[in-house]
């Protein structure tokens, strides 16, 4: 079923162009997305009911969900369901409390009197962004609101597509988590008109057809909310160009072929550009995988999707010298997800430099980091994970410097300072240096 890449000849340098990759034209969806964002800048909600009835094919009855369906779906929620939720709201905001929040800096005295502090300030305002195409990601809800709400952020609002089935309001446990996560500003809007309304912000008839712009847009979305955020920075701030999921295995001859199988293919399941890679030097590993995959697909639900994901050239199996080159090949692929299943996996990972989030042995699945591990699961893709970060707590804070110098401190670096300037040829800054010591 996966096409099989050897790459055990290749020199390192030509690694890059061996790995698969999904073709994914952010600048291509750009042509569709411009003339909507526009038009919901100029229009408002005009525009949000005009693309809600072409693009979902319902239209709200008010943009803003109301708080009575908000507590409705709470109270209706599956309690086995409502317990995951709990849980995995627990794990994650403990992981955001205790491994990601960052504190100010104490003040460095760079001289006598001269002394430079680092501020961390929460964003003051937040959209965050929760799909609802192939699958309505209630988990996303988690992944975006919990770090917000431990940073600090005071405003966050969170946008996600009508369902015509439930009356033109999102899924039901995207409402549902809101209202555990007492996230009451929630949106029924998809698409990049979502990723517009947040930008530009609107102003409907009421409150409830109103929408303040905020400061930050995070979440994936499709190509086109891809597009949309691209379009829309420097307008407002975004978290990454998220493009379809991905994982990548790297596994010797101890992993266990089905394991390795289901991995793939619980990723596989999202979307047909989905990749699943597997990277290994074991031949006997990679034919019981195709082995596996092939019984396991035929028997899940969304076999189409799957099939199409892992035949497509996103995905393969590379087969590598060793592990040494299996290193090799995923620091240069990146992937958004990398499980490790190697003997001695923990050795193996601590070597891995580029990975999205890095799941070490049998016991630590994808699936676990998609729900409830604790780990955030808003992940840098298409390679990203190079030079990006996943979403977290950092995320939503930003640091400002706090300069504070006495007049003392700032005359003894005059000398200095105005020469820097002159010799850039900018004189007013250096002015700005004179004009205090010369009175």
């Amino acid at each position: 079923m996966l096409r099989i890449v050897d790459v055990t000849s290749e020199a390192t340098a030509d690694l890059r162009r061996a790995v698969p990759r999904a073709d994914f034209d952010v600048d291509a969806a750009m042509a569709a997305v411009i003339p909507v964002c526009s038009a919901v800048r100029d229009r408002g909600v005009e525009a949000l009911h005009e693309y809600s009835e072409k693009f979902d094919h319902v239209v709200p009855e008010h943009l803003r969900v109301p708080a009575e369906a908000l507590a409705a779906a709470a109270a209706n929620l599956d309690g086995t369901l409502r317990q995951a939720f709990n849980e995995s709201i627990r794990r994650r905001r403990q992981v955001c409390q205790e491994a990601e929040v960052e504190t100010s800096s104490q003040p460095v005295e760079v001289a006598t009197g001269a002394r430079v502090s680092q501020r961390i300030v929460p964003v003051g305002r937040v959209g965050l962004y929760v799909p609802g195409g192939f699958a309505p990601l209630a988990s996303s809800v988690i992944m975006n609101v919990v770090p917000a709400q431990q940073a600090g952020v005071s405003s966050i609002a969170v946008a996600s597509p009508p369902q015509s089935e439930f009356g033109g309001l999102p899924h039901p446990n995207i409402l549902a988590l809101c209202q555990l996560l007492g996230v009451d500003e929630v949106y029924a809007v998809g698409g990049a008109q979502a990723i517009a309304m947040f930008a530009h912000g609107v102003t409907g008839p009421d409150e409830a057809d109103s929408c303040p712009r905020v400061d930050m847009v995070t979440g994936p979305g499709n190509i086109y909310v891809v597009a949309a955020k691209r379009y829309l920075r420097g307008t407002v701030g975004i978290d990454s160009e998220a493009g379809p999921t991905e994982i990548a295995i790297l596994a010797d001859e101890t992993a266990d072929p089905r394991h390795v199988a289901a991995d793939l293919m619980s990723q596989a399941e999202h979307d047909t550009l989905a990749a699943a890679v597997l990277v290994t030097n074991s031949t006997t590993l990679a034919e019981a995988v195709q082995r596996e995959l092939a019984s396991m697909v035929d028997d899940t639900l969304h076999s189409e999707r799957i099939r199409t994901s892992l035949t497509s050239k996103q995905s393969a199996i590379v087969m590598v010298r060793d592990i040494d080159q299996g290193l090799e090949v995923v620091n240069t692929y990146a992937a958004e997800h990398l499980e490790i299943q190697t003997a001695d996996a923990a050795a193996v990972a601590a070597r891995v430099r580029n990975a999205g989030a890095i799941f070490v042995g049998p016991w630590a699945p994808v699936s676990l980091g998609d729900y409830s591990a604790g780990s955030t699961h808003v992940l840098p893709t298409a390679g990203a994970a190079c030079h990006s970060s996943g979403l977290s707590v950092r995320s939503f804070m930003r640091a400002v410097h706090v300069i504070d110098y006495t007049e003392d401190a700032l005359l003894e670096l005059a000398d200095s300072v105005e020469t820097f300037a002159l010799a850039e040829n900018l004189p007013g800054h250096a002015n700005a240096i004179t004009v205090r010591r010369s009175r």
